[in-house]
Parts: C-alpha cells; structure tokens; sequence
C-alpha cells in the first residue's frame, strides 16, 4: 500500500485543549506553590512537548528563569528541587487536564471521516502515565477515543524528542512502514519526534502552544493578530522541519492527499 495508513498525535493543542493551557498554566501555579516562585506563561510554554519532569528541569534553565532562582535562592535549580515542584504539580495537573479535555472545533468530524477510509489513529503525550489515566476517560466522554496512546514515562528508552512513542504506536497498531504515518504536533518537540521516527510531520500553527491563545481569544482577534501570530508559530515549526504546517488539525485532509500523491511518486518522508 502506498498511502497514509495512520496519524500518531499529540493530546493538549492537538486535538484537544486549545491553546494548550492545561500544562502550561499548571507549571506556573506549581512554582508558585512549590517555591513561591513567579515563572510567566510565556516561559512556562518554551519547552512544552517534553516530559513534565524534563520540561520543569529545562525552565529551570531558561537564561531569565535561571538568572531569577539564583538571585532567590543563591544557587542554580538543583535535580531535588525540580523533583520537589514535580511533586506539586502532579496532581494539579491531575485535576487540570478534566478541565481542559474538550476536543478542538473540527477534529471530531474530520477523524470519524479518516476513519471512514480505514485510517488508525494514534497517539502519545508528554504527560506521564498518571495524568493520561485521568485525561484518557474525559476525552473518551467528550467523543474522543484513538486506537491506541502512550505516556511519557511508558518506555523505558523515554520519551520526546526521541521517536520512542511514535514507534510504539507504530508496533501496536501494526503499520506496515513509518513513512506511511503522520506525526501531528503543535510544539517543536513533537515534530523532532516525528522526523527522528521517519514520519512525514505537520505542526499546527493556531490551536496549539505556539500560537498560545484561547478559543475564545482566538475567535475575537483582529484578522492582524492571527496573521501575526500564525506566522511566528508557523516559522517556529517550520525551522524546527515540519513537512507541512496547518492551522489546526481540522485541516488535515488536504496534507494526507498531497502525501498520498506524493507517496505514489516514490517519495519519503
């Protein structure tokens, strides 16, 4: 066969939660908490994609974060202290992702349709384990359901920017080749674990992380302002290799035809 036999996708920005605010707001209030610490938004969103534990690690590391915790603390941010704000802000996001589990307009239908034309569709997150039980079931209720996820800290080679959970996804839904899948991402480390698993790669320029607003945000911009704001995304992933970037995943069937077609010339990822 030489089409697409599957997409590989990520939760929070993807498909649901638009804006990715479930993860990104809950590291701010867990430093908060943790420390009394301020982090912004803005720097709280740099590393999504990675692993919880990995990510509050490399805020830690951010110049101004780093430059902030060392004039507090008198020290750069040590391995038990980001275990200490992991600890906090496990069960935060616990609580945070059932809040944030409703699916992004025009997903739903466009994945019934794949499915329709016997598409598989997986997935995998940079949430561990124990916050994929809790979001799993809200999505399922809410109309979301993919053949098949994985967590973070399921592997033991671990987790993104490796292409570890794209190939486990890969293995359990029995795909035949992985230039005949889709990684779907709205944040750099997700597209490097699509490229890094031979996969064709699509980022999503408005519902995720990079774009960074709410759907009601979103819906009372100036034309401006998205234009604006989709191009920084879109440059982002773009730098970082995305073979194509779109709005959202709502738009996907136009990109699976030109795979399809390109597919059909020989052509791989």
């Amino acid at each position: 066969m030489s089409s697409v036999q599957a997409l590989i996708l990520d939760w929070a920005g993807t498909v649901v939660d638009f804006g990715s605010f479930a993860p990104t707001s809950i590291f701010v209030e867990a430093f908060a908490r943790a420390y009394d610490f301020p982090v912004s938004l803005d720097e709280a969103r740099q590393p999504m994609g990675l692993g919880k534990w990995d990510h509050i690690e490399a805020l830690g590391r951010l110049p101004s974060v780093d430059s902030r915790w060392q004039a507090c603390f008198g020290h750069p941010m040590s391995k038990e202290e980001v275990d200490h704000i992991y600890r906090t802000f496990m069960p935060l996001q616990i609580e945070a992702v059932t809040r944030f589990a409703t699916p992004i307009e025009g997903v739903l239908p466009a994945l019934a349709m794949l499915r329709q034309q016997g598409m598989r569709i997986g997935s995998c997150s940079g949430y561990p384990r124990q916050v994929m039980e809790a979001l799993v079931p809200a999505a399922a209720k809410l109309g979301y359901q993919p053949d098949h996820w994985v967590a973070t800290d399921d592997l033991k080679a671990g987790g993104r920017p490796g292409p570890w959970m794209a190939l486990a996804n890969v293995i359990e839904l029995g795909i035949d080749a992985v230039h005949l899948c889709i990684k779907v991402d709205d944040a750099v480390p997700g597209i490097t674990e699509g490229l890094n698993a031979g996969m064709w790669t699509v980022g999503l320029a408005v519902s995720g992380n990079e774009f960074g607003a709410t759907w009601d945000e979103y819906q009372a911009m100036s034309e401006q302002e998205v234009a604006a704001r989709r191009v920084l995304a879109k440059n982002k992933l773009q730098q970082a290799g995305a073979h194509y970037v779109i709005d959202t995943l709502a738009d996907i069937q136009s990109v699976i035809a030109d795979i399809n077609g390109r597919l059909k010339n020989g052509e791989r990822p």
